[in-house]
C-alpha cells in the first residue's frame, strides 16, 4: 500500500484544516499517482475537497466514526478492521492513503511506499506526519532534483519500507 503527502521541514502537513501551501506541480503529481486508483482518507480530509465531494476518477474510501456518514459514491467504513477488509478487494499497489493525520498514523504500518513532497520551509502546522527520516524501517529510494515554485524549494522523495521490516499484511 502507498501513501502520498506533502510535508514541510518539520513534517508539518496542515494547519487549521487546510494544506500548508498549494504547489501546482505537487497537485499534478498527486493526480498522476492516484487517478484510476483507490484513495483512503478521513472525513475531515474529504471536507477540504472542493464542495466536500469525492475525488473524480478514483475509488474514494472514507474512514469515519460517524455511522450515518455518506458522501456521493464514496465507500464509507467505520473502523480500521472494516477498512482492511474492504481493501482486500483491491491490489494493494493501487491503494493510496491521502490523509489526514490519524488515517496516516493508523495505516502507516500497512504501507510499504511513501510518496512525499518535501517542502524546504517551516510553516505553522497543527497536523504532522511521522518523521520517516528518523524511522529505521524506512529508506529513501528516489529523490528528485530541487524544484521551485516562486521562492519556495521542494523535492519529490520516495521512501520505501526496508525489506527487513515488511509492512503488515491485509490479512488480519
Amino acid at each position: 500500500m502507498n501513501l502520498i503527502v506533502a510535508a514541510d521541514k518539520n513534517w508539518g502537513i496542515g494547519n487549521r484544516g487546510d494544506l500548508l501551501v498549494r504547489i501546482p506541480a505537487d497537485h499534478k503529481m498527486f493526480r498522476q499517482e492516484t487517478v484510476g486508483k483507490v484513495v483512503v482518507l478521513g472525513r475531515k480530509t474529504m471536507d477540504t475537497f472542493p464542495g466536500g465531494r469525492p475525488l473524480k476518477d478514483r475509488t474514494n474510501i472514507v474512514l469515519t466514526k460517524n455511522p450515518s456518514y455518506q458522501n456521493g459514491d464514496a465507500v464509507t467504513v467505520h473502523s480500521l478492521e472494516e477498512l482492511l477488509e474492504t481493501l482486500k478487494a483491491y491490489d494493494s499497489r493501487d491503494v493510496y492513503v491521502i490523509g489526514g493525520t490519524s488515517v496516516y498514523e493508523q495505516l502507516l504500518p500497512w504501507c510499504d511506499t511513501a510518496h512525499v513532497t518535501r517542502i524546504d520551509h517551516v510553516y505553522e502546522a497543527d497536523a504532522r506526519f511521522p518523521d520517516l527520516d528518523r524511522d529505521p524501517e524506512w529508506e529513501i529510494t528516489a529523490d528528485s532534483d530541487e524544484q521551485y515554485y516562486f521562492d519556495l524549494t521542494y523535492r519529490f522523495v520516495k521512501y520505501e519500507r526496508k525489506k527487513s521490516f515488511p509492512a503488515r499484511s491485509l490479512e488480519l
